[in-house]
């Protein structure tokens, strides 16, 4: 008979085999800040514009090649839960404001770093949360002093443009110009009255081959097809959409037909293809000149469409036929019916076109004013077309930003550095041990012109120390010049360097969010997981049968 080995007394008792737990500072606190110091630093050398690139090889072998922290994050899945936290932290920014993902790992790992430190001298972890949370409200509260820009009229290109520069320059550092410009002109095209600006509403066709500057933007739709039938190109054209097969109708029901003579089959076959013919001669009739469908084309469904010289296009992606539908305003019909004259779109002119070696299918609005606009890229890789693909992104997210708060803060590290600069101040009343954590807040501030330093090739202590010499004279927009050749500072609005109010004001939120979160964490417990080998019963148990 084997022996039964008792379980230690306390929480392990009470969980199954394999079950792990950890406790106490040293366990837990510390365990977790390193996983989570860690995780910040690998992402910490791709912030800015100088922020170097990561190779990843995602779980279906798919490679990425970028330095923005959404994507890298994102495919990298994360498996630690203190680091899934900050994870989950920049996915709700990314969310929320569409960048600032890195801001928001870099601050919450430094901000834990400096709580290390105050837990080594002894301050609690609940003692450093609520230094952070006071320091947090006093951030919130001097943001608003420190807006030096602002958007009133998002139809204004220039003003736009400028706003949407510094997004892109942090991806694609020496192409923003141009890329803004085409960000700014697809966006611009599309902003309703009314209604919220809608991010989908800006899609991206990537053409292999040419160079960046060849890139264009379209209003309308581009799909990398062909066209289905002989008719290449239609002008002026209204347009049916179809979510079903354009074919002879198949029955609902299944039933058997008896046929007798070969007259019979004839006359069978002949009915099939003439009540075909009626339908295409109706939708001819009633003005179309492009069909779109959501599946196949039959062979004999073809012939017709040619014979009344109607363009025939096929999407498979049921996505894709609803924003076409969208964007040349037409219902999308379930079954081959007549369209009536609500249910027809309009399309100043669909065609076929080669760019490069690549056939596409592209759906121009010219005159009337069109609800999705096309940003066509070119480039000489797939993973360059992604990078340039992700900045468009960024751009449009800013976009959208300055259409719901068009406020300004400076940029490179100007903001965290006057932030630090007051917060310093401030911890000097506090009467509480809040005040060290309130100071240590300042110093993680300071990670962010330091990360931007250090990507240049920097010394980071010089830089912030040539930034708070400038602050404490009174220059609020003093920032790092990454051009420089000696640490110098800039002033960021004469310079154009500008963030979203919102992406600072959301970003120290979900940053300090997740820090806290993480330090008020002291036991870590690990159930045994689902699904492992299973303990053999012991000899003599009731279980053998």
């Amino acid at each position: 008979m084997a022996l039964h080995v008792p379980k230690a007394p306390g929480v392990p008792q009470m969980l199954k085999d394999g079950a792990r737990m950890f406790s106490g500072l040293e366990e837990a606190v510390f365990r977790n800040i390193n996983a989570c110091k860690q995780f910040a630093q690998s992402v910490r050398s791709a912030y800015g514009p100088n922020g170097m690139n990561k190779m990843i090889i995602n779980h279906i072998d798919k490679q990425f090649v970028t330095s923005d922290a959404g994507t890298i994050i994102r495919e990298l899945d994360v498996e630690h839960p203190a680091a899934k936290l900050m994870v989950l932290a920049s996915q709700m920014q990314d969310a929320e404001v569409g960048d600032g993902t890195n801001f928001v790992i870099v601050l919450s790992g430094a901000l834990l770093e400096a709580a290390e430190e105050l837990l080594r001298l002894g301050v609690t972890p609940s003692e450093i949360a609520d230094g952070y949370e006071k320091a947090l409200e006093k951030c919130i509260e001097i943001l608003p002093s420190l807006i030096c820009e602002e958007i009133k009229d998002c139809k204004n290109v220039d003003a736009v443009t400028k706003g949407i520069i510094p997004s892109i320059m942090s991806k694609q550092y020496g192409n923003e110009d141009f890329i803004a410009g085409l960000v700014t002109k697809a966006c611009v095209a599309i902003l309703p009255e009314k209604t919220t600006f809608n991010v989908d509403n800006v899609r991206i066709c990537k053409i292999l081959g040419s160079g960046l500057l060849q890139s264009e933007v379209l209003s309308g739709m581009v799909f990398k097809r062909e066209v289905e039938g002989d008719v290449p190109s239609a002008k002026n054209a209204k347009v049916a959409v179809y979510s079903c097969p354009v074919d002879i109708t198949q029955t609902e029901t299944k039933g058997t037909v008896l046929i007798k003579s070969a007259d019979e089959l004839l006359n069978f076959s002949r009915g099939e293809e003439s009540l075909l013919e009626k339908q295409i001669k109706e939708i001819a009739d009633a003005g179309v000149k492009v069909i779109v469908a959501g599946a196949k084309f039959g062979d004999m469904a073809l012939h017709f469409l040619n014979k009344f010289g109607i363009m025939a296009v096929r999407l498979n992606s049921k996505f894709d036929i609803r924003r076409l539908a969208k964007t040349v305003n037409a219902t999308v019909l379930p079954r081959l019916t007549t369209p009536t004259a609500e249910e027809l779109g309009y399309c100043d002119s669909v065609g076929v076109e080669e760019v490069g070696d690549t056939r596409v299918v592209y759906f121009r609005m010219e005159s009337s004013e069109s609800r999705i606009s096309t940003v066509v890229i070119r480039g000489s890789t797939d993973n360059y077309m992604d990078d340039i693909e992700r900045a468009i992104d960024d751009g449009v997210n800013t976009f959208k930003g300055i259409a719901r708060d068009g406020r300004f803060v400076p940029g490179a590290g100007a903001t965290e550095i006057e932030l630090a600069q007051q917060l310093l101040q401030y911890a000097d009343t506090l009467p509480g041990l809040e005040q060290y954590a309130v100071r240590k807040f300042a110093v993680a501030l300071e990670s962010i012109p330091k990360a931007l330093a250090d990507n240049s090739g920097a010394n980071a202590t010089e830089v912030v120390n040539n930034i708070y010499k400038a602050h404490k004279e009174g220059n609020k927009n003093a920032g790092y010049d990454i051009e420089s050749e000696n640490s110098g500072t800039c002033d960021t609005k004469e310079k154009n360097i500008l963030d979203l109010y919102m992406l600072k004001y959301w970003g120290l939120k979900y940053a300090v969010g997740a820090s806290t979160t993480i330090l008020k964490v002291d036991q870590i417990i690990m159930a045994k997981r689902a699904g492992g080998p299973k303990p053999k019963p012991a000899a003599g148990s009731d279980d053998e049968s």
